[in-house]
């Protein structure tokens, strides 16, 4: 089953730290319950218990601490596969717990990154004594524009500095052992990252900026005193480090959505199977039924593209750096899509979704931050589309990557290097995944791409057009179904995923595609040749009424009763 199951979890793993860190992550949150959980919830506790249960059995030391510094342990490395199931498993059960475990990621980013191994060093150590981390990156004013930090670090005569500013929006600044501070030199414009301490008495931790269990600080530092041993890197370096470090901490946001939606689906699918009305079951009714199909067709295909791209997370390199595609449509398309996900099982349970001691109310609620964080769908749209002119026209050789679930370190993540020249990334020629597929809706997404091909080449929109952000929205929005469609279909065989299975996730993506493609139709300054193709896109689904109702019977309502939470 490619849906996580707690209470049947025995994949295999390549070493037993790794099934040990898992299985006890589980099973501390099964004996904590979701009762507990939805109290902590509501009353916006701290999570302590989770981090001194994380310190105790020293997972995040395990789990994020790069092999170099890992004092000769073999089971401690930076595994970004091992990493998305813990992703998964914390959200699971809930976002604040991944929260604070997302955000030490974010913040061990510059210093991994960064030549100055004492604080490396000081980091691993602080690590296997339970710390957690925090990135100062955004301010209030400016948010995460890098360009227009105001916090500064100021020479002084003896070779020190001071810090001065203040930073917003920054999770585990309340007790983070070190928090990674961007900012700039006072003297040159340089930006700089160096480390600061939460308990310092020049830091100031002014506020938490959210109402939850999460402590979203704003935090000022007073003339904090710096040297050269706190400083990260300066310059392009330090710059370089800012986005490279979101590359990596935006790749988890998808795997929180998956976590969350599975949760949801299971505790829906339980409620509406034994849920009679008007003397039918919930299920039996045909809107049921599309939802049903519809979320956990999203939700499979959520997993198998973010599963796939972590394999192209894991195989990068100077020479191949298409991940750089696929992370931001891990952050972008997966999160966007557990929304759609969480909306449909919220239509089918209703007033349910709404009730205090559900985990749905949770769900509901956060699903909506993952898409708004590590830079907005609108960034990361904005992104995607520089590399469109490459990945349909100008493909280039590399040899075949497959699964990436060994126990290797990543030791490429921290050392991406310059963060420019996106434009000339190069991609594996995208219709090898789709030709000689005999799944009927696979065949007409195909159908589709070749359409929006030609409105590429023949109706290429304008330059007024290419600086219009709502126009190239739904422009990239047809775009980034392409490699979504595309490693799909790579990971169907990887995970043997059935083929109506597939073609039920197809069905959905050709309704997608129709729908973006309709909504291009309409913008305002679409011309009369780009309506034609953009009508030309616009294409219905192959039905198959005994497909559908296989895939509903045999993979989505069988899942009744196989995971409850416990009380």
């Amino acid at each position: 089953m490619i849906l996580l199951n707690p209470k049947q979890h025995d994949r295999k793993y390549p070493d037993e730290r790794s099934r040990e860190i898992m299985r006890k992550t589980i099973a501390f949150f099964e004996d904590k319950g979701i009762g507990r959980i939805k109290r902590d919830d509501h009353e916006r506790s701290w999570y302590a218990d989770f981090l001194e249960f994380q310190k105790k059995e020293g997972l995040f030391a395990s789990l994020l601490t790069p092999a170099p510094y890992a004092s000769g342990n073999p089971d401690t490395r930076w595994d970004t596969y091992r990493n998305c199931e813990f992703n998964e498993i914390l959200a699971f059960y809930g976002l604040a717990y991944w929260y604070t475990w997302q955000v030490t990621i974010l913040g061990l980013g510059p210093i991994w990154m960064s030549p100055n191994e004492a604080v490396k060093q000081q980091t691993a150590q602080l690590l296997r004594e339970g710390g957690i981390f925090a990135f100062g990156l955004s301010e209030k004013e400016h948010g995460a524009d890098l360009y227009s930090t105001q916090m500064a670090l100021a020479p002084l005569p003896d070779g020190t500095f001071k810090a001065n500013g203040r930073k917003y929006y920054i999770g585990n600044a309340n007790q983070a052992a070190l928090v990674s501070t961007f900012g700039k030199m006072t003297d040159s414009d340089d930006f700089v990252f160096f480390a600061v301490g939460s308990k310092h008495g020049k830091y100031e931790c002014v506020q938490n900026v959210c109402n939850s269990q999460n402590f979203v600080a704003e935090y000022a530092l007073h003339d904090y005193p710096i040297t050269e041993a706190e400083i990260l890197t300066k310059g392009r370096d330090a710059w370089d480090a800012a986005l490279n470090t979101v590359n990596v901490g935006k790749f988890n946001l998808g795997w929180a959505s998956i976590g969350m939606c599975t949760h949801a689906f299971y505790e829906s699918i339980d409620h509406a199977t034994n849920r009679v009305l008007y003397g039918k079951r919930v299920t039996e009714f045909s809107q049921v039924k599309q939802l049903f199909s519809d979320a956990y067709c999203r939700l499979v295909a959520m997993k198998l593209f973010a599963l796939r791209a972590s394999d192209y997370m894991r195989a990068a390199s100077p020479q191949d750096r298409r991940y750089l595609l696929y992370n931001p449509l891990v952050k972008m398309k997966v999160t966007t899509q557990g929304e759609d996900v969480i909306n449909h099982l919220w239509d089918v349970i209703s007033a349910k979704g709404f009730e205090k001691d559900t985990f749905f109310e949770m769900a509901a609620r956060d699903i909506r931050a993952l898409p708004k964080l590590e830079g907005t769908v609108h960034v990361n749209m904005a992104l995607i589309i520089k590399f469109m002119s490459n990945y349909f026209f100008n493909p280039g050789e590399f040899p075949e990557i497959g699964k990436r679930d060994g126990p290797e370190n990543d030791d490429f993540l921290f050392e991406q290097g310059p963060t420019k020249g996106l434009g000339k990334i190069q991609f594996h020629d995208y219709k090898t995944a789709y030709q000689g597929v005999d799944i009927p809706n696979v065949r007409v997404l195909a159908e589709q791409i070749e359409v929006f091909v030609e409105f590429l080449a023949q109706a290429t929109p304008s330059q007024e057009q290419a600086t219009d952000l709502d126009f190239l929205l739904t422009f990239g929005e047809l775009f980034s179904l392409v490699p979504y469609g595309q490693l799909i279909l790579e990971n169907q065989e990887i995970y043997q995923v059935e083929d109506e299975v597939i073609d039920q996730i197809f069905d959905v993506l050709v309704r997608d595609f129709s729908k973006y493609a309709l909504q291009l139709y309409s913008k305002t300054s679409s011309t009369s040749r780009q309506m034609e193709l953009c009508l030309k896109m616009i294409r219905k689904p192959v039905v198959d009424t005994a497909r559908f109702e296989r895939v509903l019977e045999n993979h989505i309502y069988s899942l009744n009763g196989v995971y409850s939470a416990s009380d």
